[in-house]
């Protein structure tokens, strides 16, 4: 993939998901600065602590980057800050749980993209992949929790479908200026969860199975790419088929 000596700046990298990605990106020749809340800052080797959902700090965030490393190619929306009451069933969710939730996430995306874009448009071009998921697609199937009692929370889908066509937003707005904005939205991803939960999923995934992280990452590394620059305002599903059934 075409890139080498890209600086790419990637939130919430020391995730399952994020070091995927990271890792991915490093051996595509791109140099990568991984944003996270769970790590001490080290400039030298790409790490910079910032808790995305805080205005003053993503702010200091991208002021530093600019001038510790002169420029921002790329832009990987991975985080995902959430509150603990976070997996409670709809008609037990806090109001302001549900208004934290959506600050946290989807409002951290919009500072992020804004900061950002103000940079890409004065060196003249860059490119944006934001994470989405199938259920920013489609609806829920709830028969894959009832095995044991779970459910998939309700602020999940209206962030990433929030998320889904805000991207498609920013790409329209931002494509004049050689920006390109693209979302990969994964499927399951294997994770530890309840055995009920994979046997339910795998059975109606048509490839059989949850996806791996290394699966995920590849995706968003071609959308960075050069490889990928007359692709804008695309959401590609990393999903097994899920989305195709």
């Amino acid at each position: 993939m075409k890139l080498d000596n890209k600086i790419v700046v990637v939130t919430g990298g020391a995730g399952l998901i994020g070091r995927a990605i990271v890792s991915h990106l490093t051996e595509n020749g791109a140099f990568v600065i991984n944003v996270d809340i769970n790590h001490e800052t080290d400039y030298s080797s790409g790490l910079i602590r910032c808790d995305i959902t805080s205005y003053d700090q993503v702010r200091l965030l991208i002021e530093n980057i600019i001038n510790q490393y002169g420029r921002i190619d790329g832009l990987v929306n991975n985080a995902y800050p959430r509150t603990a009451d976070w997996a409670v069933k709809f008609e037990e969710v806090p109001y302001t749980s549900w208004q934290k939730n959506v600050d946290m996430q989807m409002n951290s995306i919009f500072l992020i993209c804004q900061q950002v874009l103000s940079v890409m448009v004065k060196q003249g071009g860059g490119s944006i992949v934001n994470m989405g998921s199938i259920y920013g697609v489609v609806g829920n199937d709830f028969t894959i929790y009832e095995g044991y009692g779970g459910t998939s929370p309700a602020a999940y889908t209206a962030i990433k479908g929030g998320i889904i066509n805000f991207s498609r937003y920013l790409a329209s707005y931002y494509g004049k200026y050689n920006i390109r904005v693209n979302c990969v939205s994964p499927g399951g991803i294997k994770d530890n969860q309840h055995f009920s939960f994979i046997e339910r999923y795998e059975y109606k995934a048509p490839l059989k199975r949850m996806g791996q992280p290394e699966e995920v990452a590849p995706s968003v590394s071609f959308l960075l790419s050069d490889d990928a620059a007359y692709i804008t305002g695309h959401n590609l599903m990393v999903d097994g088929g899920w989305t195709a059934i």
